[in-house]
């Protein structure tokens, strides 16, 4: 059964989201603030955290932050309205996906679901290959720069995957969101852009000036050509 950790400081947000998950076949750990969030990763492992931003004490950008320097556990984060800074901000900080409050149980579940294939789907190429500085080894998930492991979550693995797949073709944000986030999913493009800035700052020398993961003004992003 997949586990989730839902950090909501709301009590009927919480335990309304907490009964829906359990029916829907979930194990559920539902704590208030996101610092027992961050104790209770310290003896069990979930699946995906299900994380509010607006949380008393720490509030769910550091959270998310933490999580993420720490691993590659995927994260869904909760906000109150469907706003630009928001969202941005908690995608910048390392989550996967969100979803605006009211949440609906069932578009919670899809989300859950989609993040949870992407993390676990396989990779077909069994071959490692060299671009620059930057290798990929797709069999083993592993991306190497300069020698060194690049610590990549799920997400921005199977971006860089896909991209450097056809390196000097050019994929639009949403045909990156189909294949990266969900088949046939029609999302928010903020989803790329965020995972692409996070993306560059671990594998680029000058994320500014990027050489593998490059931008195509009016038309999505490319790998290379280096």
């Amino acid at each position: 059964m997949p586990r989730v950790l839902l950090i909501e400081d709301d009590e009927a947000v919480r335990e309304g989201l907490s009964l829906a998950l359990t029916y829907q076949g979930h194990t559920v750990d539902a704590v208030r603030t996101g610092e027992e969030g961050l104790d209770l990763l310290g003896s069990v492992t979930p699946d995906v955290v299900v994380l509010d931003l607006m949380l008393p004490g720490v509030d769910g950008f550091e959270v998310c932050r933490r999580i993420r320097a720490s691993g590659d556990l995927p994260i869904i984060m909760l906000t109150a309205r469907n706003d630009d800074i928001d969202v941005v901000a908690g995608l910048e900080a390392g989550a996967d996906d969100y979803v605006a409050k009211p949440a609906q149980a069932r578009v919670l579940e899809a989300r859950i679901r989609a993040v949870l294939r992407r993390s676990s789907a396989p990779v077909a190429e069994v071959v490692a290959e060299r671009h620059g500085d930057l290798t990929i080894d797709r069999e083993g998930l592993v991306v190497t720069r300069s020698g060194e492991p690049v610590s990549l979550a799920p997400t921005e693995l199977r971006l860089l995957l896909e991209l450097s797949s056809s390196p000097g073709r050019v994929m639009s944000r949403q045909q990156l969101l189909g294949s990266v986030w969900d088949q046939g999913y029609l999302g928010d493009s903020r989803l790329v852009d965020a995972c692409v800035q996070r993306l560059r700052s671990k594998i680029e020398n000058d994320p500014a000036a990027p050489v593998y993961v490059q931008t195509v003004r009016g038309f999505g992003y490319r790998f290379g050509p280096l």
